[in-house]
C-alpha cells in the first residue's frame, strides 16, 4: 500500500534527508587514494550522529555498517572494510539517516583521483539519468514514466540498467511501496500523487546488466566485471510544479 505523507511529515523527512546530504558531502570530499572504505564509514557515522540523527543502514537486516561503499564493479551494498582506494577507482557512497522516526536516503558515485573518459561518461550518464527520472515525478504522471526516462537515457548512451535492484517509497520505513524500477514502458503503474515520497536510484553498468551477490550476502557485483555507478535522491511529489528534492544541499 502506498502511504502518502502529510506536509508536516515531509518536513521531518526533509530534515533527515538534509542530514544525509551534509554527511554524504563530507564523506565525498574525504575520498582520495589511500583512504580505506572503513575510514569513510567512520566519517559517515560521526557526521550523522553529530547532527542528532541515527544511521539508517546500521543494523538494518543485520547490515553491519553505516555506509554502503561500492567500489568499481560493486553495484550496491558494498560493506566498508580495510580496502584502500586507488587512483582511477570509482566508489558509490550510499547513506541513510533517521530523524524523528522518518528516513532520508541518498547516494553518489565519486571518482578517486583521475579516471578514464569512459568511466567519467558512465558516472555522468548515471547522474543525468537520475535527474531525468526526477523531472517525471509530477502529479498525474505514472510511476513508470520515471522508469522509462532513466532507461531511455542509459541505454541510448550505451550502458545497461540494473534490473535486480530498484528505487522505492520511503517514510517511516526505509523501504515502502511503491517499488521504482529503472526500466519499463511509460504510462504504467500508479498515478503520482501529492504526498508520495520516493527514493529514485539508477544503478548503471558499463557492460551487461546482470549482477551477483558475494558470499557476504550483501555486496552486489557485475557478473561481467564491468564498472557500475549509482546515484540516488529522496524526492517528494508536490501538488503543483516539479518535485522537491529533499536530499540535496
Amino acid at each position: 500500500m502506498i502511504i502518502l505523507k502529510t506536509p508536516a511529515e515531509i518536513e521531518v523527512m526533509a530534515q533527515a534527508s538534509r542530514v544525509v546530504a551534509e554527511a554524504l558531502d563530507i564523506v565525498r570530499k574525504a575520498v582520495q587514494p589511500g583512504i580505506t572504505t572503513e575510514e569513510l564509514d567512520s566519517i559517515a557515522e560521526q557526521e550523522i550522529r553529530g547532527r542528532g540523527a541515527l544511521p539508517a543502514f546500521k543494523g538494518y537486516r543485520n547490515y553491519p555498517r553505516t555506509l554502503c561503499a561500492s567500489v568499481n564493479d560493486q553495484v550496491v551494498h558494498g560493506i566498508p572494510s580495510k580496502r584502500k582506494l586507488k587512483e582511477g577507482d570509482i566508489i558509490g557512497l550510499d547513506l541513510g539517516a533517521i530523524v524523528g522516526g522518518f528516513y532520508g536516503d541518498s547516494a553518489v558515485t565519486v571518482a578517486v583521483g583521475s579516471i578514464s573518459e569512459a568511466t567519467e561518461k558512465l558516472v555522468q550518464v548515471t547522474k543525468e539519468a537520475l535527474h531525468l527520472g526526477i523531472t517525471q515525478a509530477i502529479v498525474g504522471n505514472r510511476l513508470s514514466d520515471i522508469s522509462f526516462a532513466v532507461q531511455q537515457h542509459v541505454e541510448s548512451s550505451g550502458f545497461s540498467v540494473v534490473t535486480e535492484f530498484v528505487g522505492h517509497g520511503i517514510g517511516r520505513q526505509l523501504h515502502e511501496e511503491p517499488q521504482v524500477p529503472n526500466y519499463g514502458k511509460p504510462g504504467q503503474g500508479p498515478r503520482l500523487q501529492p504526498g508520495m515520497v520516493l527514493a529514485i536510484e539508477p544503478m548503471v553498468n558499463m557492460g551487461r546488466s546482470a549482477v551477483r551477490i558475494l558470499d557476504d550476502r550483501w555486496t552486489a557485483v557485475t557478473v561481467d566485471g564491468s564498472l557500475s555507478a549509482h546515484f540516488e535522491h529522496t524526492i517528494a511529489i508536490q501538488p503543483t510544479g516539479g518535485p522537491r528534492i529533499l536530499s540535496q544541499l
